[in-house]
């Protein structure tokens, strides 16, 4: 008999486009490599906040009959909902989500584990207020794009008359992308090999930042899935990008090419967090 997984996308905030492509990627991940054991189930909640199963209105409660995992890809008080109805889920905790929205309140969290995050301002008044927090390099954030400026000429381009602008510190180092899953392949704790990483790390190196990755996992109290992106620097400092507690499930992504080092799919790995729930 086929387990019923309920995918929940949606909801509302700056996440609400992403949790839906995420949740549709898991939908049609399940479908087409693990049809056979799981039956994905699409549960929508909409920017009034109304639930839909399958696009039918349905109330929360109405989900107990209807499946019997979710998987949260949308904001993580929804999994405060679905615990308070005895419905096994999978998601980000509601700490370590309030982490990842909040930059200062991750910088000030991490510090006792050893771990940096490149200095940012939101939304500066112009390139002076940035100028004087920070030197050049500085990466330029929008909603559209990411770029790295040089020069102060370019910072004040890059800034003036546009919103949401995000400008931060830029880093130089070697990048890296660790992935964490617990009890999986014998460990309490398996983090992936670095995979296709910006740079060639030597063996402490990497366990320098498998070690890292693991200290963050348990720190920010993640429960299922963690993406760390780091950039060690040529004096062995380790500053954090960010992270992310859904995996890239599109072929071709970094996630899935560091399954295939391993010898395993992406869909083994999912049908290890399904199980875990």
């Amino acid at each position: 008999m086929q387990k019923r997984v309920g995918i929940l996308r949606g909801g509302s905030g700056k996440h609400y486009a992403s949790s839906l492509q995420k949740g549709g990627e898991i939908i049609m991940h399940i479908t087409e490599n693990l049809g056979e054991k799981y039956k994905p189930v699409d549960i929508l909640i909409d920017k009034d906040y109304i639930w839909h199963v399958n696009g039918i209105p349905v109330n929360p409660s109405d989900l107990m009959h209807r499946v019997d995992v979710v998987w949260n890809t949308s904001h993580p008080s929804f999994s405060s909902i679905l615990e308070s109805l005895s419905i096994p889920n999978i998601g980000g905790g509601a700490f370590s989500s309030a982490l990842d929205n909040s930059k200062e309140m991750l910088r000030e969290h991490i510090k006792s584990i050893g771990l940096k995050i490149p200095r940012q301002i939101i939304s500066p008044k112009n390139a002076r207020e940035v100028f004087e927090k920070f030197g050049s390099p500085w990466i330029i954030k929008t909603l559209n794009e990411i770029n790295l400026v040089k020069t102060f000429d370019e910072l004040t381009e890059a800034i003036n008359g546009k919103n949401n602008v995000i400008v931060e510190e830029f880093i130089a180092g070697k990048v890296a992308s660790v992935h964490s899953v617990p009890m999986f392949r014998g460990q309490d704790l398996y983090t992936f090999p670095l995979g296709n990483s910006f740079g060639i790390f030597s063996t402490e190196e990497k366990e320098t930042l498998s070690n890292t990755a693991k200290d963050l996992y348990k720190h920010i109290g993640v429960k299922h899935y963690l993406k760390s992106d780091f950039v060690l620097t040529p004096r062995n400092k380790v500053y954090l990008l960010q992270i992310e507690e859904i995996p890239d499930l599109k072929p071709n992504s970094h996630f899935s090419q560091v399954c295939e080092s391993i010898g395993a799919k992406t869909h083994h790995v999912v049908e290890h967090i399904l199980e875990s729930v």
